[in-house]
């Protein structure tokens, strides 16, 4: 019988590799590799946590910010003495209007001429008007006191203690964009309003008021004319006059922004829409309908934080290469001032006040300075409730990242609001200044995008991950350092029994 024939594999135990202490050593190198690696896996997947000044935060949130307001009354003190129960009484009456102001009235003989912020009550005989700061009154009038404080009350403090009229008004922002848009709803229908002549409109109506708030706020103006800005909706056709109307519940949808291109600019920037649309030849005029259905005598109207609105209808036989006249300009620039007033917060003066005729300015002293008190206020308010927010999420999100950033911007807001309460007693225009730096350093931390990175991926999630990605590696290196440790294991004890026999 042939023998068997000899096999030309080799034995996997004569392969160099597969000595013990090759292979041994290629586990362990394994296992040196994942140790070495584990403080730099530490480094790369914990959360940075810097500590927040709490007790910082908490011991500002405490204080209140109160603005003083200084009136000199030219009267005797008897005189004064009445305004001041009425004022304290009517204080008493409405504190939350009041809030965060101290009023001081003072005679002319006591009264500190060296505050330029001080406001001067003036007796006068004819109508009450003010200028500058000055407010010409008839003091010798019988019931003067009341009228008085009833005039002040509404030059000073000139807003509801309720939040519902002030809906309308943007948050506050350093910086707006205004976008100014003339819309055709069909031009190709004919008796389009191709151009119009912005740029001194903007001069005229628009910049002396830009102007007269830059102490609060910086300005980006851009416009646009579009050709073709249809409506979402069918205004209602008008019986007998052949118009049609807009009924109140079509305002609040009346722009159409799945078909309106409004802004054009990529900045972060708050915008104020100011839309000049001229309905199609088809449906003029087009009118505001009020709650009966009959016609209002505007044209323009207002949404809420958004813009404004004015709807102009040419005149029979308009073409679209007619000018557009200086008068229409002056009419539609003119709602958007008023319209611009209102969203941001520039408060009408009393009915029963005029201005002198030679104060040119498009806010009065009062009025400003009633919204820089506002703001300033609302600044602070904010500024105290954001930081206190963040520190309250730290606490309770224990995976919340805080990065060397949002620590510097904390603490920053803090040495603003310090400064505002520090200011508040000399410069109303400096408190306010620091107001709104501490307000926007709060926000920018509570908004900071390292904050969020991982505020939805909790504990759980990184098991669920990392268990199948590391699981799988390291089983078989795991079970080949185990087999190797049992067969040296076997190999010692088999040693020291030849030894011992």
């Amino acid at each position: 019988m042939d023998p068997p024939p000899t096999s030309t594999l080799r034995d996997p135990g004569t392969l160099f590799f597969q000595k013990d202490g090759i292979r041994r050593s290629i586990i362990s190198s394994y296992w040196a590799a994942i140790i070495l690696s584990l403080p730099l896996w530490w480094y790369f997947t914990s959360i940075e946590r810097l500590t927040l000044p709490s007790s910082r935060v908490q011991q500002l949130a405490q204080q209140h910010l109160t603005l003083p307001i200084s009136v000199c009354i030219e009267a005797n003190t008897s005189l004064v003495n009445q305004v001041q129960s009425i004022l304290t009484a009517r204080i008493a009456q409405e504190p939350q209007r009041w809030r965060g102001l101290a009023v001081r009235l003072e005679a002319k003989a006591i009264c500190d001429k060296s505050e330029s912020e001080t406001y001067s009550i003036i007796s006068n005989n004819g109508p009450p008007y003010i200028r500058d700061r000055r407010l010409y009154f008839p003091l010798d009038e019988p019931n003067s006191p009341l009228q008085l404080v009833n005039t002040l009350s509404s030059l000073l403090v000139p807003y509801s203690s309720s939040s519902d009229p002030e809906h309308r008004v943007v948050q506050y922002s350093p910086h707006y964009r205004l976008a100014f848009s003339l819309l055709n709803e069909d031009a190709a229908a004919g008796g389009a309003v191709m151009n119009w002549n912005i740029l001194g409109s903007i001069e005229s109506h628009i910049k002396p008021i830009l102007s007269r708030l830059s102490p609060l706020h910086n300005f980006t103006i851009e416009s646009q004319v579009q050709f073709h800005a249809p409506l979402a909706f069918s205004p209602y056709p008008l019986e007998g006059d052949h118009s049609y109307g807009i009924k109140p519940s079509d305002l609040t949808v009346f722009v159409n922004s799945a078909e309106w291109t409004l802004s054009s600019s990529s900045s972060n920037d708050p915008v104020l829409h100011f839309i000049l649309f001229i309905p199609s030849i088809r449906r003029r005029p087009l009118r505001i309908l009020l709650s009966d259905d009959t016609p209002s005598a505007s044209y323009a109207f207002l949404l809420p934080q958004w813009g404004g609105i004015v709807i102009h209808n040419p005149p029979p036989g308009y073409l679209n290469n007619d000018e557009f006249s200086p008068t229409e300009h002056h009419s539609v620039f003119s709602s958007f001032s008023t319209q611009l007033l209102a969203l941001l917060g520039a408060p009408p003066l009393p009915h029963e006040i005029t201005r002198s005729t030679t104060d040119r300015a498009s806010l009065s002293d009062w009025q400003l300075d009633a919204l820089i008190r506002r703001r300033a206020l609302e600044n602070a308010q904010g500024s105290q409730d954001t930081l206190q927010s963040i520190v309250k999420l730290v606490d309770q999100i224990e995976n919340m990242p805080v990065g060397e950033d949002v620590r510097d911007d904390i603490e920053d807001a803090l040495i603003a609001l310090a400064n505002m309460y520090e200011s508040s007693s000399t410069s109303l225009r400096q408190a306010f200044a620091y107001s709104a730096q501490s307000f926007g350093l709060a926000s920018r931390a509570f908004f900071n995008p390292g904050m969020l990175a991982l505020l939805y991926f909790p504990a759980e999630h990184k098991y669920a991950v990392y268990t199948p990605l590391f699981a799988s590696a390291l089983t078989p290196i795991f079970v080949a350092a185990l087999r190797e440790f049992l067969a040296w294991k076997r190999a010692r004890r088999a040693k020291n029994e030849r030894k011992a026999s």
